[in-house]
C-alpha cells in the first residue's frame, strides 16, 4: 500500500509556518508578506493538484525497471533502508544540481527560487511539472533492486526533511553544520548573490557538496530570488515564464544547433550572435527593491476567503482522488487552479480579472453537474451554492467600491 507522506504532513506544515509566522511578527522580524506567502502557497497546491495525473505513472515507471530489470534481491533489512537512504540523497543532489546547469531543467526548478523572502511558505512553493522528469534520476536504484516502496518512503522523508530548513529563524546547527544541510547552507542556495549561485544541492547530507565542490558557506548577508525577478504572483506565469523566454531566445539564434543549445546549456548561456555568456550581476544593495503591490482591506479579505476555498478543494482532492474517476479530478483540478489564478491576479489589480472572476463563479456551478454520482453530493451542492453566492456578492461590492473610490479621487 503506497501511502502519501506529503499529503499526511500538510497539516503539520500549516502548524510550523503558524509558529514561525507569530516568531516573526513578535520579533518584528518581517519574515514574511502576505502577497508573497499567498503566491508561495498557492505555487504548493498547485504542485500537488498537478501531481496526481503523474503519480501512478511515475511510481510504475520505477516499478517495472525493478520487476523486470533488477540486478539483485536485496533484503528489508536495516542496513539496506540506511544504504538506499544516502543512495536517495546521493541522487537527489545530481538531479539538483542538474536542474540548475541544464536550461530545459531549470526552466521547471526555477519556480522553487522565485521568492524573494525565505520562510516555510517558500518550502511549498514548488515546480508544477519538475517530477516529470526528477525520477528519472533515481532509476538506479531500481536497476539496483531496491524495492519501490522503500524507494518511495525514503524520497518523501527525503522532500519532507528539507521544509525545514526554508526558515531564517534558525542561525546555526554547531557541528551538525559539517553533516547535514541546514537551514544555514540552503539559504545560501536560495541567494541571487553572485558567489552563492548554485552552490549547495544537498537534500539531506550536505556531505555530496563538499565532495564534489559545490559547497559555500554563508558569510554575506543573502538576497533570495532569481538574477531577473519574476514581479508576478500569478502561479501559472511563474510556472511558465523561463519556457517563454527560452523560447523567444530559440527564435532570434540564426542555426538549429544554437536553438538546440538554449535549451541545453546552463543558464545565462547565449550564442555569440547574441552577446554571448551573461554572468549574474552583483547585488545593487543601495537601490535593492523586492517587488511587491499594495492592496485594499477589502481585497485581501476576498483574496483571503478564495485561498482558503482552493485550499480546503486541494486538500480533500489529495485524500479522495482515488475514490472518483479522473474526469472528476481534472475538473475540480481546473477549479482549484482557476481559483489560484484569480488570487494571483487580484494581488496584482489585472484588468483581465473582472470578467475572468465572474465566469470563473459562474462555471464553478456548472461543473457540480458532473459530481452528482457521488453518495456527498447534496451536501457538496448546498456549500458551493452557498460559497459561490457569497463569492459573487463580495466580489459584486468589491468593485463597486473600487469603482467608488476612483470617482472619489
Amino acid at each position: 500500500m503506497k501511502v502519501d507522506y506529503i499529503a499526511l504532513s500538510v497539516p503539520v506544515f500549516f502548524i510550523l509556518i503558524v509558529i514561525e509566522l507569530a516568531y516573526s511578527f513578535y520579533k518584528k522580524l518581517g519574515y514574511y508578506r502576505l502577497n508573497d506567502s499567498i503566491a508561495n502557497l498557492s505555487l504548493g497546491i498547485g504542485s500537488q493538484i498537478t501531481g496526481l495525473f503523474m503519480k501512478t505513472a511515475l511510481f510504475f515507471g520505477y516499478k517495472y525497471v525493478f520487476e523486470n530489470w533488477r540486478l539483485f534481491d536485496l533484503p528489508q533489512t536495516i542496513w539496506v533502508w540506511i544504504i538506499l537512504f544516502i543512495g536517495v540523497d546521493f541522487f537527489y543532489y545530481w538531479f539538483h544540481r542538474m536542474s540548475h546547469q541544464i536550461n530545459a531543467l531549470w526552466a521547471a526548478h526555477i519556480v522553487h527560487h522565485q521568492s524573494e523572502e525565505y520562510n516555510l511558505t517558500v518550502a511549498l512553493r514548488q515546480s508544477w511539472f519538475q517530477s516529470w522528469f526528477s525520477w528519472v534520476f533515481y532509476l538506479p536504484l531500481a536497476f539496483v533492486g531496491f524495492d519501490p516502496l522503500m524507494f518511495l518512503t525514503l524520497s518523501a522523508f527525503n522532500t519532507l526533511y528539507q521544509f525545514w530548513i526554508h526558515t531564517r529563524a534558525i542561525k546555526s546547527m554547531g557541528f551538525l553544520e559539517h553533516i547535514l544541510n541546514t537551514p544555514s547552507h540552503h539559504r545560501v542556495h536560495h541567494g541571487s548573490n553572485p558567489k552563492y549561485i548554485d552552490k549547495n544541492h544537498a537534500g539531506s547530507l550536505i556531505i555530496w557538496d563538499k565532495l564534489f565542490g559545490t559547497f559555500q558557506k554563508e558569510e554575506e548577508e543573502v538576497y533570495y530570488g532569481i538574477t531577473t525577478p519574476l514581479a508576478s504572483w500569478n502561479p501559472v506565469w511563474a510556472n511558465v515564464h523561463y519556457w517563454n523566454e527560452l523560447w523567444n531566445t530559440a527564435k532570434k539564434t540564426n542555426h538549429i544547433g544554437e536553438k538546440f543549445r538554449v535549451f541545453v546549456k546552463p543558464p545565462g548561456w547565449f550564442p555569440a550572435s547574441l552577446g554571448g555568456f551573461k554572468f549574474a550581476p552583483e547585488i545593487d544593495t543601495v537601490n535593492y527593491k523586492k517587488f511587491d503591490t499594495v492592496h485594499s482591506k477589502y481585497v485581501i479579505g476576498y483574496v483571503i476567503f478564495q485561498f482558503l476555498i482552493a485550499l480546503t478543494l486541494g486538500s480533500a482532492l489529495l485524500f479522495l482522488y482515488a475514490k472518483i474517476n479522473i474526469y472528476q479530478v481534472g475538473i475540480a483540478s481546473i477549479q482549484v487552479i482557476l481559483i489560484l489564478l484569480s488570487c494571483g491576479a487580484l494581488l496584482e489589480d489585472k484588468k483581465w480579472v473582472k470578467k475572468f472572476e465572474y465566469g470563473r463563479i459562474g462555471l464553478s456551478l456548472v461543473v457540480l453537474l458532473f459530481f452528482k454520482d457521488l453518495p456527498i453530493f447534496d451536501n457538496l451542492l448546498v456549500t458551493v451554492v452557498i460559497l459561490q453566492i457569497v463569492s459573487l456578492i463580495w466580489f459584486f461590492y468589491l468593485q463597486y467600491f473600487s469603482s467608488n473610490a476612483q470617482k472619489i479621487s
